[in-house]
């Protein structure tokens, strides 16, 4: 009882504080502030979203070092068998074990403390994978050195803070009709849904097949086929995906049900801590080559690891390779930004920050912009772009509504850095049942697409389909949004050339859709600038409760304003009240 009143005073204490008013914490008194957001609450959120994407630190660097980083090949063979290319290789493998913790923990703590979003941030999963293998190529196979992909990274940043700085890029995030915005929310849920079913960062339920997209697995990694598959001897026998099941999948959800706290991170915590011991059929550290090096890694407990083969490595000459930077500039450009806002607004939907007026959430400028600078710092570090985390559900998911979520992750990953050995060996089976339960949660948007017109419903239920399909956030949306665009212009075209009289039979069910969004092309800060206020950069809602007080009395002196011939005493009055 003694803590509960403990944790009350002091969530009461912080949110009548300066801190609680910019965060918008309840009980502020800010015009805007967010029901239901608590101080607690948002440390306990942040902690959730740190574990649920903890995995980055260690699937990123093993991805990224696959492509060699710095390290030059001139064996045959691309030095898959030759031990001092492996060396340097391991030596690239924990230089970016400390920058993806380096740039999350920066991301994540300025996204919050700039932008108030609830929102980590981290080297994205995909981009990452197209970087390692598509642009650098295993081993440096392909045409693309490390260096040169990490100056197009670099370059990259830059444009996107300015499109973020002049409104551009929330403005093409508005502008997606409503329909597409529900559906990517759902179709996240459901990438967030197979993530955590397969083997990478899951349970490992489902694995790919040849016969059929997708099939049962479930089997012990050393029974699998060469193709990948599970002997049907061997089905659902894997003790990690069963202890993943019930401990972080069953438990969580009826800790959950009965409304817990930190249902989440409990589960990741039980099924760590149960994966670690080495002589157990669940182990994270079987005896193998793999295995005892990441026990090795692991029984450092504490350590830090200087970055030296990966800071600041950029290559400038460029001219030889301009074909294929321009390619990688203009892919990694289109796909980030694509990923990165649809995360954005679905993360922003599902802790209801959406302004249904502009279609926008509260800080989206900065927030864009606070993502931008990341990406480029990132490819200083030797990091793919980084990006919003759909991961960040969890944390929004246990409550969290603001910033203070974020900036709680991001000291989380700051931690990390010197704890790495630890956070770098949570099991993917430990994160895959949280995934799911987010993206079951997720998937609730789904009841508000308009499924009456087909012209709203079809590409919707593309993009919802797509992501998880493809693998991808970026390629659910550009199907989702030209396959509107194909249909809604054709309708357009036969209503204009019939003059209104071909027409769809529902046609006035359809969403409304304008190019010309509410809060204009432009950012609010240079509408603000234009008008000659001089303190731009404020939101005309970020005033003190006293300016409130102090322009409602003012506006009132206006229009109590007495005309001439009023008595004195009365005009008096009306200058007392202001």
């Amino acid at each position: 009882m003694a803590f509960k009143s403990f944790v009350h005073n002091t969530n009461l204490k912080i949110a009548q504080s300066p801190v609680g008013r910019w965060f918008r914490l309840e009980g502020s008194g800010h015009p805007k502030e967010r029901k239901g957001s608590y101080f607690f609450t948002e440390m306990r959120a942040g902690m959730a979203t740190f574990f649920a994407m903890a995995y980055i630190i260690a699937v990123n660097a093993s991805i990224v070092a696959d492509s060699g980083g710095t390290c030059v090949c001139e064996a045959e063979n691309l030095c898959v068998a030759d031990e001092a290319y492996l060396l340097c290789k391991s030596e690239i493998k924990r230089d970016l074990i400390t920058a993806t913790a380096a740039i999350s923990a920066f991301a994540s703590f300025f996204m919050g403390l700039c932008a108030n979003m609830p929102v980590a941030l981290a080297p994205g999963m995909g981009l990452n994978a197209y970087f390692a293998y598509t642009v650098v190529g295993f081993h440096g196979s392909e045409k693309v050195p490390y260096e040169v992909a990490l100056t197009a990274i670099f370059v990259e940043g830059w444009i996107f803070f300015a499109l973020a700085l002049f409104g551009m890029r929330q403005w093409l995030a508005r502008a997606i009709p409503r329909s597409i915005k529900l559906a990517t929310s759902v179709g996240i849920g459901l990438f967030l849904t197979i993530i955590g079913l397969t083997y990478a960062e899951g349970i490992g339920l489902i694995v790919g097949s040849t016969a059929t997209p997708v099939t049962l697995a479930g089997c012990p990694p050393d029974a699998r086929l060469e193709d990948g598959t599970c002997p049907d001897s061997h089905k659902m026998r894997n003790p990690t995906m069963w202890i993943g099941i019930f401990c972080g999948g069953v438990m969580t959800s009826l800790l959950m049900l009965y409304r817990i706290k930190g249902a989440i991170i409990f589960g990741i915590i039980l099924v760590s801590i149960i994966s670690w011991p080495r002589p157990t059929p669940v182990t994270y550290f079987p005896y193998t080559p793999v295995g005892d090096d990441n026990f090795d890694f692991f029984k450092k407990v504490v350590t830090f690891h200087p970055i030296g083969k990966t800071l600041n490595v950029q290559e400038w000459s460029i001219g030889e390779y301009g074909g294929q930077f321009g390619l990688a500039l203009v892919t990694f450009l289109y796909v980030d930004i694509l990923d990165c806002t649809g995360t954005l607004y679905s993360m922003a939907r599902y802790a209801s920050l959406i302004d249904e007026r502009t279609q926008d959430f509260e800080g989206s400028s900065v927030a864009y912009m606070v993502d931008s600078i990341s990406i480029s710092i990132g490819a200083l570090l030797g990091t793919p772009p980084v990006t919003a985390f759909v991961e960040s559900g969890a944390g929004i998911g246990e409550g969290g509504k603001t910033g203070l979520t974020a900036m709680s992750s991001g000291i989380c990953f700051f931690i990390s850095i010197f704890f790495a050995p630890i956070f770098a060996s949570i099991p993917p089976w430990a994160t895959g049942c949280v995934l799911i339960l987010v993206g079951s949660m997720m998937v609730a948007a789904v009841t508000e697409i308009n499924w009456k017109y087909m012209g709203d419903s079809i590409p919707a239920f593309v993009t919802i389909a797509l992501m998880p399909f493809t693998y991808s956030i970026a390629d659910g949306l550009i199907a989702g949004i030209c396959l509107y665009i194909l249909i809604n212009t054709v309708v357009w075209a036969i209503d204009k050339a019939s003059g209104g009289r071909i027409v769809p039979p529902n046609y006035a069910e359809k969403d409304p859709w304008t190019w010309r969004i509410p809060g204009g092309f432009l950012p609010p800060w240079i509408t603000r600038l234009s008008k000659g206020k001089k303190d731009f950069w404020r939101d005309d809602t970020s005033i003190s409760g006293d300016e409130a007080v102090s322009e409602a009395g003012a506006e009132k002196v206006v229009v109590d304003q007495p005309s001439k011939g009023s008595d004195k005493g009365s005009h008096e009055a009306g200058e007392k009240l202001a």
